[in-house]
């Protein structure tokens, strides 16, 4: 089917919550094309994962949604306290009353906005999960949602550390020490697996939980995920290691799951395909199909949170990443806001022939929907033309609205709106090939044999097989892996370097591994809250 389209885009202010401010862009263009719309996604109407998630349990599935992919909560918060992206104060744009300066540097506190978020949507998705287990659920919907809960009560364990747990909709229950919290998600984790400890040669026969691939739907290999990320970070959370422990669970996903990594000749049509640009492909291949548009049930997939651009909103990096620009040449129905820059040292970390490097970022000159030259015409630059440069060369007042590569693995679509439809990772195959890596070499005291599970994602990446490896390459790799991901922040804490200088951040004290208890969260508990140390 062909048809001819003829767009006119005026973009003005956008109002935002904790997001940018100010931004009194007005972009005018115009296109006429012959487009055919063949391979184009609409999803109209569509349901919780897929039309596959048990009706009692909509609910509780679609809270992952909340601040998992977008701005002002989990994300963001896991992202930028990391060395993997800043959100640079632009003139007048994205202050936001230095939130994000303060995050970046870490000296938040407990006045944070977006820490006080995070909190709240992680209770609101205990709370909804609490509820279903209230309800009449079959054995297999009950270890869903007691996963479903473990996973909340996992990122609050990560991130505060001493929280509530609550496991009743009604009910109130004394804060808990970091031990206590960690307990509780491994004890539900097992129970819900039908096994007392996980070890090499466990039987999970017993477990509710099925086998088949749905990504949607939390299977035992969802389960063993979320209990192998948790051994993998025991000796910070607890003082003790569980790396045997994180390594068996690893190795069941790998040996007994349908699991495949997306590699060569997976592949998916290129929604972002502009039809007089003969640069895009056609299609996307390997790393870049697991994160595209299109990338419902990929082989890859183990546990992905569903988004639709209608239907199961929350997912918007085509709004946090991008220039305003950026409108102009994906013809999106709204005006990016231009937050997000990616470190130049973590982009400049990758090798130039990784093929994850061209598929996580945009950098250098950009152009429009017909391939001609993407102006900015607000530009304080010496051209017009809109080019992501690797250099930010200040974090504030006035970081370049066209400084810092942008974050591009989840990639858009053309005529995409401000919600996206890319569904988003919780656990994927590759992920576990490094938890596995990782634990090994942890448990040994020997690097070398993280070698065969690294060389896997390397082989997909397009480079050679390593031959030696150590902590501080393995940490590159699993970072240059695990972008965009929600991971870099843990894993930085994990190998000791989050306390570690970086651009526009000085060393920051050990307290900064756990968030404040947000103030108003104390201010609402009656004294049953007390703060974190070191705030």
């Amino acid at each position: 089917m062909k048809r001819i389209i003829r767009s006119t885009y005026i973009v003005g202010a956008l109002l935002l919550g904790v997001s940018c401010t100010d931004l009194d862009e007005t972009l005018e263009d115009e296109f006429t094309t012959e487009f055919s719309d063949n391979g184009v996604q609409v999803i109209e109407g569509a349901t919780e994962g897929g039309g596959q998630v048990p009706a009692a349990l909509q609910a509780a599935y679609g809270r992952l949604r909340g601040g998992s992919a977008n701005h002002g909560g989990y994300y963001s918060v896991q992202t930028v306290s990391s060395d993997e992206m800043a959100i640079g104060q632009k003139g007048g744009d994205w202050f936001d009353g230095g939130i994000w300066l303060r995050m970046h540097r870490h000296t938040y506190g407990s006045a944070n906005g977006p820490l006080n978020n995070m909190w709240t949507e992680t209770y609101a998705g205990i709370s909804e999960a609490n509820l279903a287990l209230e309800g009449n659920l079959t054995a297999a919907e009950e270890a869903q949602a007691r996963t479903i809960r473990a996973l909340f009560y996992w990122r609050l364990l990560d991130t505060f550390g001493r929280v509530k747990i609550i496991t009743s909709s009604t009910g109130d229950a004394p804060q808990a020490t970091r031990q206590e919290v960690y307990d509780f998600v491994e004890s539900e984790l097992l129970d819900v697996l039908g096994i007392t400890a996980v070890t090499a040669s466990m039987d999970l026969s017993g477990s509710a939980l099925g086998t088949d691939a749905d990504p949607y739907v939390i299977n035992q290999y969802a389960a063993l995920g979320l209990l192998a990320k948790l051994y993998l970070n025991a000796e910070v959370y607890t003082g003790t290691a569980m790396y045997n422990e994180a390594d068996w669970a690893a190795s069941y996903i790998i040996d007994n799951g349908p699991y495949q990594i997306c590699g060569e000749g997976c592949t998916v049509t290129n929604l972002a395909k502009r039809p007089a640009v003969d640069s895009d492909p056609e299609n996307l291949e390997g790393y870049s199909a697991v994160f595209a548009p299109n990338n419902q049930y990929n082989p890859e997939l183990i546990w992905a949170i569903f988004y639709d651009e209608t239907s199961a909103t929350g997912m918007n990096f085509s709004q946090m990443n991008f220039h305003y620009s950026t409108q102009l040449t994906y013809a999106l129905d709204q005006q990016p806001w231009n937050g997000y820059q990616v470190l130049e040292e973590f982009y400049n970390s990758y090798d130039d022939a990784d093929a994850r490097k061209q598929a996580s970022f945009l950098a250098g000159a950009q152009t429009d929907f017909d391939g001609a030259a993407l102006l900015d015409y607000a530009s304080d630059d010496p051209t017009l033309v809109v080019e992501y440069t690797p250099e930010i060369s200040e974090l504030e007042p006035n970081s370049p609205r066209q400084s810092g590569v942008r974050a591009a693995k989840f990639s858009l679509q053309l005529f995409g709106r401000q919600e996206m439809n890319n569904d988003y990772p919780l656990f994927r195959l590759g992920q576990v090939y490094l938890i596995r890596g990782e634990a090994r070499a942890r448990a040994a005291g020997d690097w070398s044999l993280a070698l065969p599970d690294v060389n896997i994602t390397r082989e997909r990446a397009g480079l050679p097989a390593a031959t030696t490896m150590d902590a501080d390459t393995f940490l590159e790799e699993r970072g240059h892996e695990m972008f965009q991901e929600s991971a870099r922040r843990t894993d930085l804490i994990r190998f000791g370097k989050y306390g570690e200088a970086w651009w526009e951040k000085g060393a920051s004290d050990a307290s900064k591994t756990i968030f404040p208890i947000p103030q108003d969260q104390i201010n609402a508990s009656n004294g049953t809250l007390t703060q974190n140390p070191g705030y």
